[in-house]
């Protein structure tokens, strides 16, 4: 009896939690948030997750029905959590060359989905075949069960895998000896680029050799602040990321006593990261102006821009949150453009030091790539 009041407590204070954005969202109630995103608490204040995307299984073998496109395993990272590897390589890697890294987030807004949801699946099936590339897709902690810096941590974990891998920790896996551990890129869409971008400014608190981080690719970040951006404001009712629908994620996806200043949510607003901002590698950033979160990407490339982080950028009119999953066209665009910042080095001299302008658009870069490959 004593374990049920408390469980019903639990649910109580997370409810009253969600409340301090009522007032300012007085049109919307966090019970209407939750229908939207398709969830609801369970009596020991746990979420009980409706939205019905399927999962996969993956694809470790060539002989199976459909025929896969790449193949994929489950590698388990802990047998005392959930926490898993999926890592996908080409059907033919190369015998003869190394293949970049990729290390993929997912997205979700933190509450939700996995490394197994087709979505996200085919996501990682299409940079392996289209790069080509060995992928490693992290299954990370969901909040509110686990809120943040969870999912920061699990992203650490499979850098800190990757890293025994390229060292032979516990023997290596044999997919694995197709990854140049010295080509690593961190790839995360929406909350994924959000996490990426986290732990690749925690992972320089420790010793990663011999791998090499060498860009990250941040598509539609998920960020916020308190103060609302122009593009939230213009897309408040957003059917993808309604402004209402935002702030609750938020309040399920931060410790209870952080606000969304936070440099969790809000990454130029301060906090811990200034001294090492200007350290991190070259980045993509991609958001289309239809998107709630447009402002969000404009204001870091602006913010990385000013701390010397060479940008590539690709800002397009239209679009929405999420377009990749719907719109094929899209989808390739984005896959062209992060298979030539991975596989291009933009100008990089010996020393490392770009000579290039250090803010760079995707679009003209690719009409002059474009232009040259037809003369």
């Amino acid at each position: 009896m004593e374990q049920k009041s408390s469980s019903v407590a639990l649910v109580l204070l997370f409810c009253l939690s969600l409340s301090s954005w009522h007032t300012t969202e007085a049109k919307h109630t966090w019970q209407e948030a939750f229908k939207v995103l398709g969830i609801s608490w369970n009596p020991n204040g746990t979420l009980n997750r409706q939205i019905q995307i399927p999962m996969v299984d993956p694809t470790p073998y060539e002989d199976t029905t459909p025929a896969p496109t790449a193949l994929s395993q489950d590698i388990y990272l802990s047998p005392k959590s959930k926490a898993y590897i999926r890592l996908y390589i080409p059907l033919n890697p190369p015998k003869n060359k190394k293949l970049p890294l990729i290390i993929y987030l997912h997205g979700g807004d933190f509450v939700l989905f996995s490394a197994s949801t087709v979505i996200f699946h085919n996501f990682c099936i299409n940079i392996t075949t289209q790069f080509p590339a060995v992928v490693a897709s992290v299954e990370y902690r969901l909040a509110p069960e686990n809120r943040l810096p969870a999912a920061y941590d699990d992203a650490l974990n499979g850098i800190f895998w990757a890293r025994d891998q390229a060292l032979g920790i516990g023997g290596r896996d044999p997919w694995m000896e197709y990854a140049d551990f010295s080509k690593v890129f961190l790839l995360g869409s929406s909350a994924g680029a959000n996490i990426v971008y986290h732990a690749a400014l925690r992972a320089m608190d420790f010793d990663i050799r011999p791998l090499q981080i060498k860009g990250l690719l941040l598509n539609q970040a998920y960020f916020g602040g308190l103060k609302n951006t122009q593009s939230e404001i213009r897309l408040k009712d957003d059917p993808y990321v309604a402004l209402y629908v935002n702030h609750v994620l938020w309040s399920l996806a931060l410790p209870r006593n952080l606000n969304r200043d936070h440099e969790f949510c809000n990454p130029i607003s301060g906090g811990t990261y200034l001294g090492r901002v200007n350290r991190l590698p070259k980045v993509y950033i991609k958001s289309d102006f239809g998107d709630p979160l447009f402002d969000r990407s404009v204001q870091l490339a602006q913010f990385l821009y000013n701390n010397g982080v060479t940008i590539y950028y690709r800002f397009n009119a239209g679009g929405f949150h999420g377009i990749e999953s719907q719109n094929t066209t899209a989808a390739q665009e984005l896959y062209d453009d992060m298979k030539y910042f991975v596989n291009n080095p933009f100008g990089t001299s010996h020393e490392g030091i770009s000579d290039q302008p250090l803010y760079n658009d995707m679009k003209d870069i690719v009409n002059v790539e474009k232009t040259y490959a037809s003369s």
